[in-house]
């Protein structure tokens, strides 16, 4: 039998659980504090403009997000533009997947990467046949760095630092190593394509949110958008929301505003949540009619005074020409310089690094302060279940992904499924 479920947050977990749930014939509600859905990943109004809060990347291993973008109607092929896995510098050519299978592609692009000594590049792949014979697992207290301490510095330095804070948004030094093994056999070993980079051509709202809106309306699900869920509460019958009665509840809202929720209810869970720290991302806009990137994504090294790690070419995305996108990730120190001297140093980082058609100038400066929860050695997630009938779902919960928006889709599709077995077990 179908049931009332409420839906708190409306961001990729909660649309992920909305959309399962009516799938499986629920009557879904879902409320979301902001005047709009998508969470840390949409679009925002700026003086008659719409400007993404980040640049969310997907790869080709991200299944359950792309099922998700298809059950919307929305085309992957047409929404997102595939590319193999390649480091662009602004001066070089960094490693590059060539198509194939994923063990011998990646073999034969880090052999033909010549910009590595032969020595690095037989050593990469050396260290890379133990985390295989591994199974990709490792002891949970150790960190990226402490992991890779064997591979040559270039290596470090061109692949996995790269590649640890676009996936973690943590420093290396920083970064939980169990975790990071799991994007890499996910993202390198996990099929054909696994690795290729799916970048949006269309805003984060467009892309997500407000398809998904519109087929959630159709559905006949209740959106309630800018309204705050306050009291939860448990019943004989089940929940209730601000008085009003359900027979489950999804809480895919931030991990703070669910433990405030479940503070009464469930301490134990609600401590856990508030533990995690978080680590914030600032995305630097730059505008230079006519100009161009090599690549749509290129790789930047970053130091005291180069904040970015990677540029987007928003144009090469078909959204806007002459405009770009600096991302700083793990942006902690950046944020406490503050966002306009994080813009300007920015700004001197792309005229320095880059050649442009046209002196390019600071457009809009945006930060996510709570972007990802900081994905430490041993970190100790909530589980996503609170209490029988009210789930947890987000990025952060119990989970071997890094916060990514594909951990954000599977906890939300999983919150639904169990909901969906438990009301017809009943």
């Amino acid at each position: 039998m179908s049931s009332r479920v409420a839906v708190i947050g409306g961001g990729w977990a909660g649309l992920a659980a909305a959309v399962a749930l009516s799938e499986d014939g629920h009557h879904v509600t879902l409320i979301e504090m902001a005047p709009q859905l998508g969470g840390r990943a949409r679009s925002v109004e700026h003086e008659g403009e719409r400007f993404d809060n980040g640049q969310h990347i997907l790869i080709g291993a991200y299944a359950q997000s792309l099922a998700l973008l298809r059950s919307i109607g929305v085309d992957p092929d047409d929404a997102l533009l595939r590319i193999p896995l390649q480091l662009h510098y602004p001066d070089r050519a960094g490693l590059a997947l060539p198509p194939g299978a994923p063990m011998p592609s990646f073999a034969r692009g880090v052999l033909a990467h010549r910009g590595w000594p032969l020595g690095a590049r037989l050593r990469l792949l050396a260290v890379a046949g133990g985390w295989l014979l591994n199974g990709f697992r490792c002891e949970p207290d150790r960190s990226v760095a402490q992991l890779c301490a064997g591979l040559p510095a270039v290596v470090n330095t061109e692949l996995i630092e790269p590649l640890c804070v676009a996936a973690l948004n943590t420093p290396a030094r920083e970064a939980s190593a169990a975790v990071f093994l799991r994007v890499l056999r996910d993202a390198l070993f996990s099929g054909r394509g696994g690795s290729d980079l799916l970048l949006p051509r269309r805003g984060l709202s467009a892309l997500l949110a407000e398809p998904a809106a519109a087929w959630l309306r159709g559905r006949g699900a209740d959106l309630r958008l800018g309204r705050r869920a306050n009291a939860l509460q448990r019943d004989a019958s089940g929940w209730q929301v601000d008085g009003e009665a359900f027979d489950a509840v999804v809480l895919a809202c931030p991990s703070g505003e669910a433990a405030r929720m479940v503070r009464p209810l469930a301490p134990d869970w609600a401590a856990q949540a508030e533990a995690l720290r978080f680590e914030p991302i600032v995305t630097v806009y730059l505008d230079s009619p006519g100009s161009s990137l090599p690549a749509p994504i290129v790789a930047l090294t970053e130091g005291l005074q180069a904040p970015a790690q990677f540029a987007f070419d928003l144009g090469q995305l078909g959204q806007q020409p002459g405009r770009f996108a600096f991302v700083v990730s793990g942006a902690s120190a950046w944020i406490e310089r503050g966002l306009e001297a994080t813009g300007a140093m920015t700004l001197e980082q792309a005229t320095d690094s880059l050649r442009w058609a046209a002196p390019p100038t600071v457009r809009k400066v945006l930060a996510e302060k709570r972007a990802t929860f900081a994905c430490a050695p041993g970190l100790n997630r909530p589980p996503a279940v609170i209490a029988p009938g009210l789930w947890a779902a987000g990025d952060y919960v119990a989970g071997p992904y890094p916060a990514t928006l594909e951990g954000a889709v599977r906890a939300g599709q999983a919150a639904a499924r169990e909901i969906t077995r438990t009301t017809f077990s009943r």
